[in-house]
Formats: structure tokens, C-alpha cells, sequence
């Protein structure tokens, strides 16, 4: 098999760890490509996935340390690029991989540090031995452990429990029926006690400054913003980052993907991606279906 055919076997596997590593579309096909062009002029590895593996980790570690001053200096809160996936609405029980795809996951890696997210994404999602962990950052496996116990620590969090996929996509409907109708009850009752909506304009496009958070204050904000003059507007439905999502088009044009996350049967999450640099890559309006 030549290097090229070889390379594509790996493909999906090493825009994986980069866009895990990343958070944007973009920034993985780039360190895709990086990757690609050193693999094509070095010299044949013995185990090809695991160099590719230390290439990207290598490369998208640096990378994170350019962007770091960025997004210090970003206007309103930032979210990951969402990313058009398919959900298996026979799953009961989500795997790791597809978790730790969701918009939830990838915004809580932005606590730690480079290091600390190669760490953790290479020991806890692509279940890297500590050797391979070790060799590929060029650290000790002590020091690897230190680092991934240290990364748990930074995201300890409450347990949250993902719905079966045609439960939640049921959730999502019940919420827009209840945006549309104006229903506040019915909206807070969908909510998780705790519910957080989070915008990401970028200072591009109009987005809530700070993240809003407690059901009715984000059932409140929901309702405010469907009472607010629009131009022509669509909604089409999709499935972003392993969640159900909706796309907002206005007088033609995508202007939001609005992705929903879930705590046992209530919303606990809702991120709006309204930067227009991170809505370049969505597909045709007319391949995804049409709600209004």
C-alpha cells in the first residue's frame, strides 16, 4: 500500500485527536494536512497510527499555546466549532468517543493546559497506554499520571446522564414548541434546575454577553429572543457534535447553530454558535430537513 492510501486509513482517526485537541473544524483540517506533509516525506514508521498520533498531539499542543493569547483576548464567551456528526438513535448508552465530541465536553478542555489535554484525551477517549502517552510527549509515564490526575481534578464536575438520542431529539421539539407558543412554565419545565445558555458572536453578531444561567432566567431569554424582529427566518434540524441541534437561517443565510445537551430528561445546556467564522462549513440548507 503506498503512503498516501495508507495516510487516508488514519485519516478520520487523526482529525479525531485534532479536533478533540483543538475545538475548531478548521484549525484540525490544517493540523491534518501538517501531518500529512511530514508523513509523506519521512521515512516509513513501524506502527503508522501511533506516529501519526505523535505528530498531531506534538503539532496541535503547539498550536494550542498560539492560540491561548487569542482567545484570552476574545469577545464574549467562546465555543468550540460545532461539527456535523450523525447520532445513533438506537444507542441507549453513549461511548466516551461520541461524548467526548459534544460542545459540553470540548468547552470544559479548555480548563487545562496543552499538555494537560493531550493527556487526558489520549489516556481517557483513544485509551493510550502511559508508554505510548509517555513517548509520544516526550515526558516520563510518572509524569503522565501527575498530569492526567491533575487534569481529572481540574474537571471534576457532577455526573450528568445523556438521554437515549430519540429522547432528546423529543426534548428539543418540546422546547421549540414552547418558544413558539410563548409557554414560560412549559419552557421552565424542560430546563434543568441548572440550565446554562451560552452565546458565541465572537463580536461578529449579536450574542449574550455572558453566559445566562438557572432555568428561568434562560427560559426568560429564550422567549425574549423569539419576540424579537427578524427577517425571513428557517429552522432547519441537524445533528451537531453527537447532539440534536437546529440551524437558523435569516433571509437566507445560517446564522446560528443552536446545539442542546441534557441532564437525565431535562435541557441542561444550550450553546448558540453565531460567530460567522465558525459557520463556514455547514452543509447545503437543502440537505438538512426543514421544521419552519
Amino acid at each position: 500500500m503506498d503512503q498516501g492510501a495508507e495516510f487516508e486509513e488514519h485519516r478520520r482517526h487523526v482529525f479525531g485527536v485534532a479536533y478533540r485537541m483543538l475545538g475548531s473544524v478548521s484549525d484540525a483540517e490544517d493540523a491534518v494536512q501538517d501531518v500529512w506533509q511530514r508523513y509523506a516525506t519521512a521515512a516509513r514508521p513501524d506502527n503508522t497510527r501511533a506516529w501519526l498520533t505523535t505528530v498531531t498531539t506534538r503539532l496541535c499542543i503547539d498550536r494550542l499555546r498560539e492560540l491561548k493569547v487569542r482567545r484570552e483576548t476574545y469577545v464574549g464567551p467562546w465555543l468550540p466549532e460545532p461539527l456535523l456528526t450523525s447520532q445513533d438513535s438506537s444507542a441507549d448508552a453513549p461511548s466516551i468517543m461520541a461524548e467526548s465530541l459534544t460542545l459540553a465536553f470540548l468547552t470544559v478542555l479548555e480548563k487545562l493546559n496543552p499538555v494537560e489535554r493531550a493527556v487526558f484525551l489520549l489516556r481517557e477517549v483513544f485509551e493510550y497506554e502511559y508508554a505510548d502517552i509517555a513517548a509520544m510527549i516526550e515526558k516520563s509515564e510518572a509524569n503522565c499520571r501527575q498530569i492526567l490526575a491533575r487534569a481529572r481534578e481540574h474537571l471534576k464536575a457532577p455526573p450528568r446522564f445523556s438521554p437515549a438520542p430519540r429522547k432528546q431529539q423529543e426534548l428539543v421539539a418540546r422546547f421549540l414548541a414552547a418558544v413558539q407558543q410563548g409557554d414560560l412554565q412549559d419552557l421552565i419545565g424542560l430546563l434543568a434546575q441548572d440550565a446554562v445558555s451560552v452565546g458565541d458572536g465572537g463580536g461578529k453578531r449579536l450574542a449574550a454577553g455572558r453566559p445566562v444561567c438557572g432555568r428561568e432566567h434562560v427560559a426568560r431569554f429564550w422567549l425574549g429572543l423569539s419576540r424579537m424582529p427578524h427577517g425571513a427566518v428557517e429552522l432547519r434540524a441537524a445533528c451537531f457534535n453527537q447532539r440534536p441541534a437546529l440551524v437558523l437561517y435569516e433571509n437566507g443565510e445560517a446564522t446560528s447553530v443552536i446545539v442542546f445537551d441534557f441532564d437525565g430528561e431535562r435541557i441542561a445546556r444550550i450553546d448558540a454558535q453565531r460567530n460567522p467564522d465558525k459557520l463556514g462549513r455547514l452543509p447545503a440548507k437543502e440537505a438538512l430537513p426543514r421544521i419552519v
